[in-house]
């Protein structure tokens, strides 16, 4: 609604401001207001409450299109309010009459679909009647069945799921016209493509809009595009792939010495939240439990855990029961939490694409952080390539590191 009258706003209750410093790459809008875009007043109401006060650059370009039905290829950064660019769209044209889903999304791992999933209830709040489901591998078939009898407008979920549930007959999407892949570079790497390819042919509708939304866009995607998508309006808003606002250092030793730099990174650093990624599963429970022994507080989070455990950490993690999170890179698409603002490399990562994932973790929506790479003697080619692919500068860490580079 464009001029709705402001007596509705009265009974709103927004979370305090953020008055935290903000980069270019949510600041720089068009100046456009969200009543621009003739929302329903339900939704209005939960898009104030989120805190949400103007559309970011991603969501000024992506809502508009989106409500008009287009396909959309979309490349942006981690933070910038992409979950909010797809959502505030969907909840506007999902059909409540009909009870079973207007909209799918999918995303590569179960905490990012219990994150968005969130995200869309919370944005639905005042919508009456609308029902959103998460359904991922790992978790409770026949509760998942169960839940398929009672109505869903909005599914989240993992494509091995939505699969095996569609073949099953008890997901029908032959009534669902939207599609969200979010986090698509995952979504389209060889183990899952087949999957996508086949939930879309077999199960959804002729008339479908497909899009995507992703930080990276590798090749496998250009392959879907042509395939799938007809004539999708392309919005690029990376013309560096690495976030504004985010301080990378690189701090070179012996790797016998890693535990010890990350005592003293623990000491004279301002850690609000932290992040810190290993590449294998063994090293990531190994180094929870040394930051356990030097007296810090500790949490681990893996692939190899049961959903319930993960669920439960992220969760408490997410609340800020504890400062720090060792994880492998199962934590590094799209999940988003406000607090972290500093992210380590206790393992410096193998590609580009994971090093960008990775650091995207800190700063936040605009917010300053601070990334650190321990690097030891075998990582240094590995470094240089990944500062060429990036275009970007990772600089040694100096003795002293200024509070205002990631600190509110």
């Amino acid at each position: 609604m464009a001029a709705v009258p402001n007596d509705w706003r009265v009974q709103l209750r927004p979370p305090p401001r953020d008055t935290r410093i903000k980069t270019s790459d949510v600041t720089a809008t068009k100046g456009n207001e969200f009543e621009d875009y003739y929302l329903k007043r339900d939704l209005l109401m939960g898009i104030y409450e989120m805190g949400f006060e103007h559309p970011s650059p991603i969501q000024e370009a992506a809502i508009p299109v989106s409500l008009a039905g287009r396909d959309i290829l979309a490349r942006a950064k981690n933070g910038t309010g992409k979950t909010g660019a797809y959502l505030i769209p969907i909840l506007e044209r999902a059909d409540l009459k009909q009870n079973i889903a207007s909209a799918l999304i999918l995303v590569p791992t179960r905490e990012l679909a219990l994150q968005t999933a969130q995200v869309c209830k919370k944005l639905g709040r005042h919508i009456e009647g609308l029902a959103v489901m998460v359904s991922t591998g790992g978790t409770s078939l026949k509760d998942d069945i169960m839940r398929f009898y009672q109505p869903v407008h909005v599914l989240v979920a993992t494509p091995g799921r939505v699969l095996d549930m569609a073949d099953k007959g008890v997901c029908k999407l032959s009534k669902c016209g939207m599609l969200i892949m979010d986090e698509a570079d995952k979504l389209l790497a060889p183990e899952f493509t087949q999957v996508v390819e086949q939930i879309i042919g077999k199960h959804m509708p002729r008339d479908r809009q497909i899009s995507l939304f992703s930080a990276t866009f590798p090749v496998a995607v250009k392959g879907f595009r042509d395939r799938w998508l007809r004539k999708p309006h392309e919005i690029n808003l990376m013309d560096e792939l690495t976030l504004r606002g985010i301080t990378q250092f690189y701090a070179f030793m012996e790797e016998s010495k890693k535990v010890h730099c990350l005592n003293t990174l623990f000491s004279k650093l301002q850690i609000n939240q932290s992040i810190i990624f290993c590449n294998s599963v063994n090293r990531v429970e190994l180094l929870a439990r040394k930051i356990t022994e030097l007296g810090y507080s500790c949490f681990y989070i893996h692939a190899k855990m049961p959903q319930e455990q993960r669920n439960r950490v992220f969760h408490d993690f997410r609340s800020g029961a504890c400062r720090n999170l060792v994880s492998s890179d199962l934590f590094t698409r799209g999940i988003d939490i406000q607090a972290v603002n500093v992210v380590i490399n206790f393992d410096f990562p193998r590609s580009s694409e994971t090093y960008l994932h990775r650091v995207g973790r800190s700063g936040r929506f605009g917010h300053r952080g601070l990334a650190i790479s321990l690097i030891t003697y075998e990582d240094r080619h590995n470094l240089y390539r990944i500062e060429q692919e990036l275009g970007t500068e990772i600089s040694p860490i100096p003795p002293l590191v200024d509070k205002s580079l990631y600190c509110a």
